[in-house]
């Protein structure tokens, strides 16, 4: 009889983690593959993005308890800060993309300790991940505001005698891109050149 319990334990542990793992692999596909790509083409982090996300559910899984206490809050950050000053390439919005794969991960790896059911931690933390999907979605998009993309140029430095419209043409013809904005990243007196971040609509 108890050989018989301790193989439904097991099975039903197996069956809970292959749930929380698809779960995880899902939203994290939607996440990067769908909502990120769309405003994003470039693909170079995308082992990143999902390397962090399963790693992060496989260490909480395997821990076996997982307390979301001010000390995994500042764990949490300490990844997200040590990245966003070690990658000086990555972009905020790459780091919160990194972030909420993290967060993902540790979500979905502890719905096995809620004590109400495989079934329903599986409702409860579907529901969590289409939560956090929609939302990254909604503001993702232009529903609610223009989203603007950014990108660095490198132009001559006889165009920043130019107004801001001579400019912004100036840079239309070159890259179809209608800027909104921009900013002097660096001058290189040396070549006559000028680095600027200018700022788009999507």
């Amino acid at each position: 009889m108890d050989l018989l319990f301790s193989q439904n334990i097991f099975l039903s542990g197996i069956f809970a983690f292959l749930l929380q793992f698809t779960l995880n692999l899902i939203s994290v596909f939607i996440l990067i593959n769908v909502i990120y790509k769309k405003a994003n083409i470039k693909t170079e982090y995308n082992f990143t993005f999902y390397m962090f996300n399963i790693a992060i559910f496989f260490i909480c899984f395997l821990l076996n308890k997982v307390e979301l206490s001010l000390g995994a809050a500042f764990g949490l950050f300490a990844v997200f800060g040590m990245l966003r000053y070690r990658a000086e390439d990555l972009s905020i919005k790459d780091m919160t993309y990194i972030f909420l794969v993290i967060a993902l991960g540790l979500i979905n790896s502890i719905s096995s300790f809620i004590e109400y059911g495989v079934f329903f931690n599986f409702i409860l933390f579907f529901a969590i991940n289409a939560c956090v999907l929609l939302f990254c979605n909604i503001f993702e998009s232009n529903l609610i505001y223009k989203n603007q993309l950014s990108q660095h140029l490198i132009i001559d430095v006889k165009y920043l005698n130019k107004t801001n419209s001579e400019l912004y043409c100036y840079i239309l013809e070159i890259t179809g891109l209608t800027i909104v904005h921009h900013r002097i990243i660096k001058t290189d007196l040396i070549n006559d050149s000028v680095l600027i971040k200018v700022y788009y609509e999507s």
